[in-house]
């Protein structure tokens, strides 16, 4: 990503810090950049195909890559990873060369690729996938009894990559307009994924498959399989943009507790629609699926974990009461139907985009529905669980994402600009056109910064870089003289610029507009100075200023 270089050196010492520290691999430069073999292609639609076998852990399967050509190029990359293989490419019926990098694979194209042209090549692969060690953080595929005597399947994969499971091109700039998944179970079992079904085919071998069809276009890591012996119902939203199915699909024990927890869902809809614009994805509906882990965002199709508990497994990440009305992970990961599957980042570097913002989701409900103070109480109170360890921007290009404060701090960063905007409504509509704008784009973390500040009607640039590529929390240094209130930003970046209010001894409420530099505000009789709770800065007073 290219960023104006003037007067934002400082800043650049804590990335460059952080980068020093990592050493990156010709792996992590063929998993996270455009490579050549890459860009000459423009990825129009897959078919996965993927039959499971829980007897021994192992997938085989195939997709089918349909693409346009965008340059004449004749070396294609697709991404699978180890201990998965390819086993073959066929293009118009013939059989391909290729050739493996580790857990990339350049295939050998034999008919010239021609500009403007749409082909296809269809990868067979199989193996045993990567076990999932600790999911959705640490992912992979999951094979976990039910205690009924089947086998729940389960796949997440963010930040790892969907090549863990199937064939694909395995980087987040360029997604698939549509996408057909068949997945082929035994008769015992089901397979919901993403979107609609579209047909159920019985087999002679006493399996089934399930064909889901996506009408939108679609992340690789929000592609999921999910097996088990499901019950499920369903129900209408009356949304925005009409009528939205919405279906649940959870093990049989767990029936009257999910009916009643995921009341929660038509809630989350509503508030979002709210503040965000229509559900992004109308023509795959919505779902939430019970899964062995906590929970992931997989469009159209939302992975639920958390023990039918309210808050984080019963637990209020705010410690104020108020992350105890709701249950996070529907919530949350509800929220990246938006922010992740909607807008979703090109560069895992710009992983704020999908965390911050979905984050910030949280305070978004509780304001919707407990009012603007509650929401207030939980953004602040997330702050205890802010690191300001390495900076929340990571590194381009080798699939490294940054600092974890993506989820709080960013949080928090975007409540302070909704107070720098001082228009809630105005801020609402920053919001949903972010995803009218961005619909269904991936997306630089620049763009977003840009249309912020573009209809924020104010230049946040010093703010974006303090929050997400610095790791020093501002401090407002102020001093009562015999001039007045004197103030400065210290502990930021050069020329940080952010205006803060502030309430003095009288009652009175300012909007200061500070720089690096010391500025005078005539005040009388007042002696002292509190920050707005709602911006996330520091103050401290000072036995001394000078202009």
């Amino acid at each position: 990503m290219l960023r104006k270089l003037a007067g934002v050196c400082l800043l650049f010492v804590s990335i460059s810090s952080f980068a020093q520290q990592k050493t990156f691999t010709h792996a992590d430069t063929l998993r996270g950049s455009i490579t050549p073999e890459r860009e000459w292609w423009d990825l129009n639609y897959y078919h996965l195909s993927v039959r499971p076998n829980d007897k021994d852990s192992s997938l085989t399967g195939s997709t089918v890559i349909r693409y346009k050509v965008l340059k004449p190029y004749q070396t294609m990359q697709v991404d699978l990873q180890e201990p998965l293989q390819i086993t073959k490419v066929v293009q118009d019926g013939e059989a391909l060369a290729y050739r493996r990098d580790g857990n990339a694979f350049f295939i050998t194209l034999n008919k010239k690729q021609e500009t403007g042209k749409t082909e296809s090549i269809e990868v067979f692969y199989g193996g045993k996938p990567r076990l999932a060690k600790r999911p959705p953080w640490d992912g992979g595929v999951q094979w976990v009894p039910d205690g009924k005597g089947n086998t729940i399947i389960s796949t997440s994969c963010q930040g790892l990559g969907a090549s863990v499971w199937w064939p694909c091109k395995d980087h987040m700039y360029d997604e698939p307009d549509s996408m057909l998944i068949s997945i082929t179970v035994p008769k015992n079992v089901m397979d919901v994924s993403n979107g609609n079904l579209l047909s159920v085919v019985e087999n002679s071998d006493n399996s089934h498959t399930f064909n889901w069809v996506v009408k939108n276009p679609i992340n690789n890591y929000g592609v999921n399989m999910n097996v088990a012996n499901y019950v499920s119902w369903k129900e209408t939203f009356k949304g925005e943009k009409g009528d939205l199915q919405v279906s649940y699909y959870v093990l049989p024990q767990n029936l009257e507790k999910a009916k009643e927890q995921f009341k929660q869902a038509p809630k989350m809809l509503k508030a979002f629609e709210h503040w965000f614009g229509p559900y992004p994805f109308y023509e795959d509906g919505y779902k939430l699926v019970e899964v062995p882990y906590l929970g992931m965002e997989h469009q159209s199709s939302v992975t639920y974990g958390n023990d039918y508990k309210m808050g984080y497994r019963g637990k209020d990440l705010s410690n104020t009461g108020w992350g105890l009305k709701w249950d996070f992970i529907i919530i949350h990961e509800s929220g990246h139907e938006w922010f992740a599957n909607n807008i979703t980042y090109k560069d895992v570097a710009d992983m704020w985009v999908h965390e911050s913002f979905t984050n910030y989701s949280e305070n978004l409900y509780t304001e919707y529905y407990f009012g603007k103070k509650a929401g207030e109480d939980y953004v602040i109170g997330t702050r205890e669980l802010i690191a300001n360890d390495i900076p929340i921007v990571g590194i381009y290009g080798v699939n490294q994402e940054g600092s974890k404060d993506m989820y709080y701090k960013g949080g928090n960063m975007l409540h302070t600009i909704r107070q720098i905007v001082n228009d809630d409504e105005k801020w609402r509509q920053i919001l949903r056109g972010l995803n009218k704008t961005f619909y269904h784009q991936t997306v630089d973390g620049s763009q977003i910064e840009n249309y912020i500040s573009e209809h924020a009607g104010r230049n946040l640039s010093k703010v974006f870089d303090q929050y997400l590529r610095d790791v020093r929390i501002p401090v407002l240094e102020y001093a009562f003289t015999g001039k007045g209130l004197q103030y400065r930003w210290i502990n930021t970046i050069e020329n940080f610029d952010m205006p803060v209010k502030v309430k003095l001894a009288s009652g009175k409420e300012e909007f200061l507009y500070p720089t690096n530099n010391w500025k005078t505000l005539k005040v009388k009789g007042d002696k002292s100075l509190s920050v707005d709770r709602n911006f996330y800065v520091e103050a401290k007073e000072s036995k001394q200023a000078s202009l």
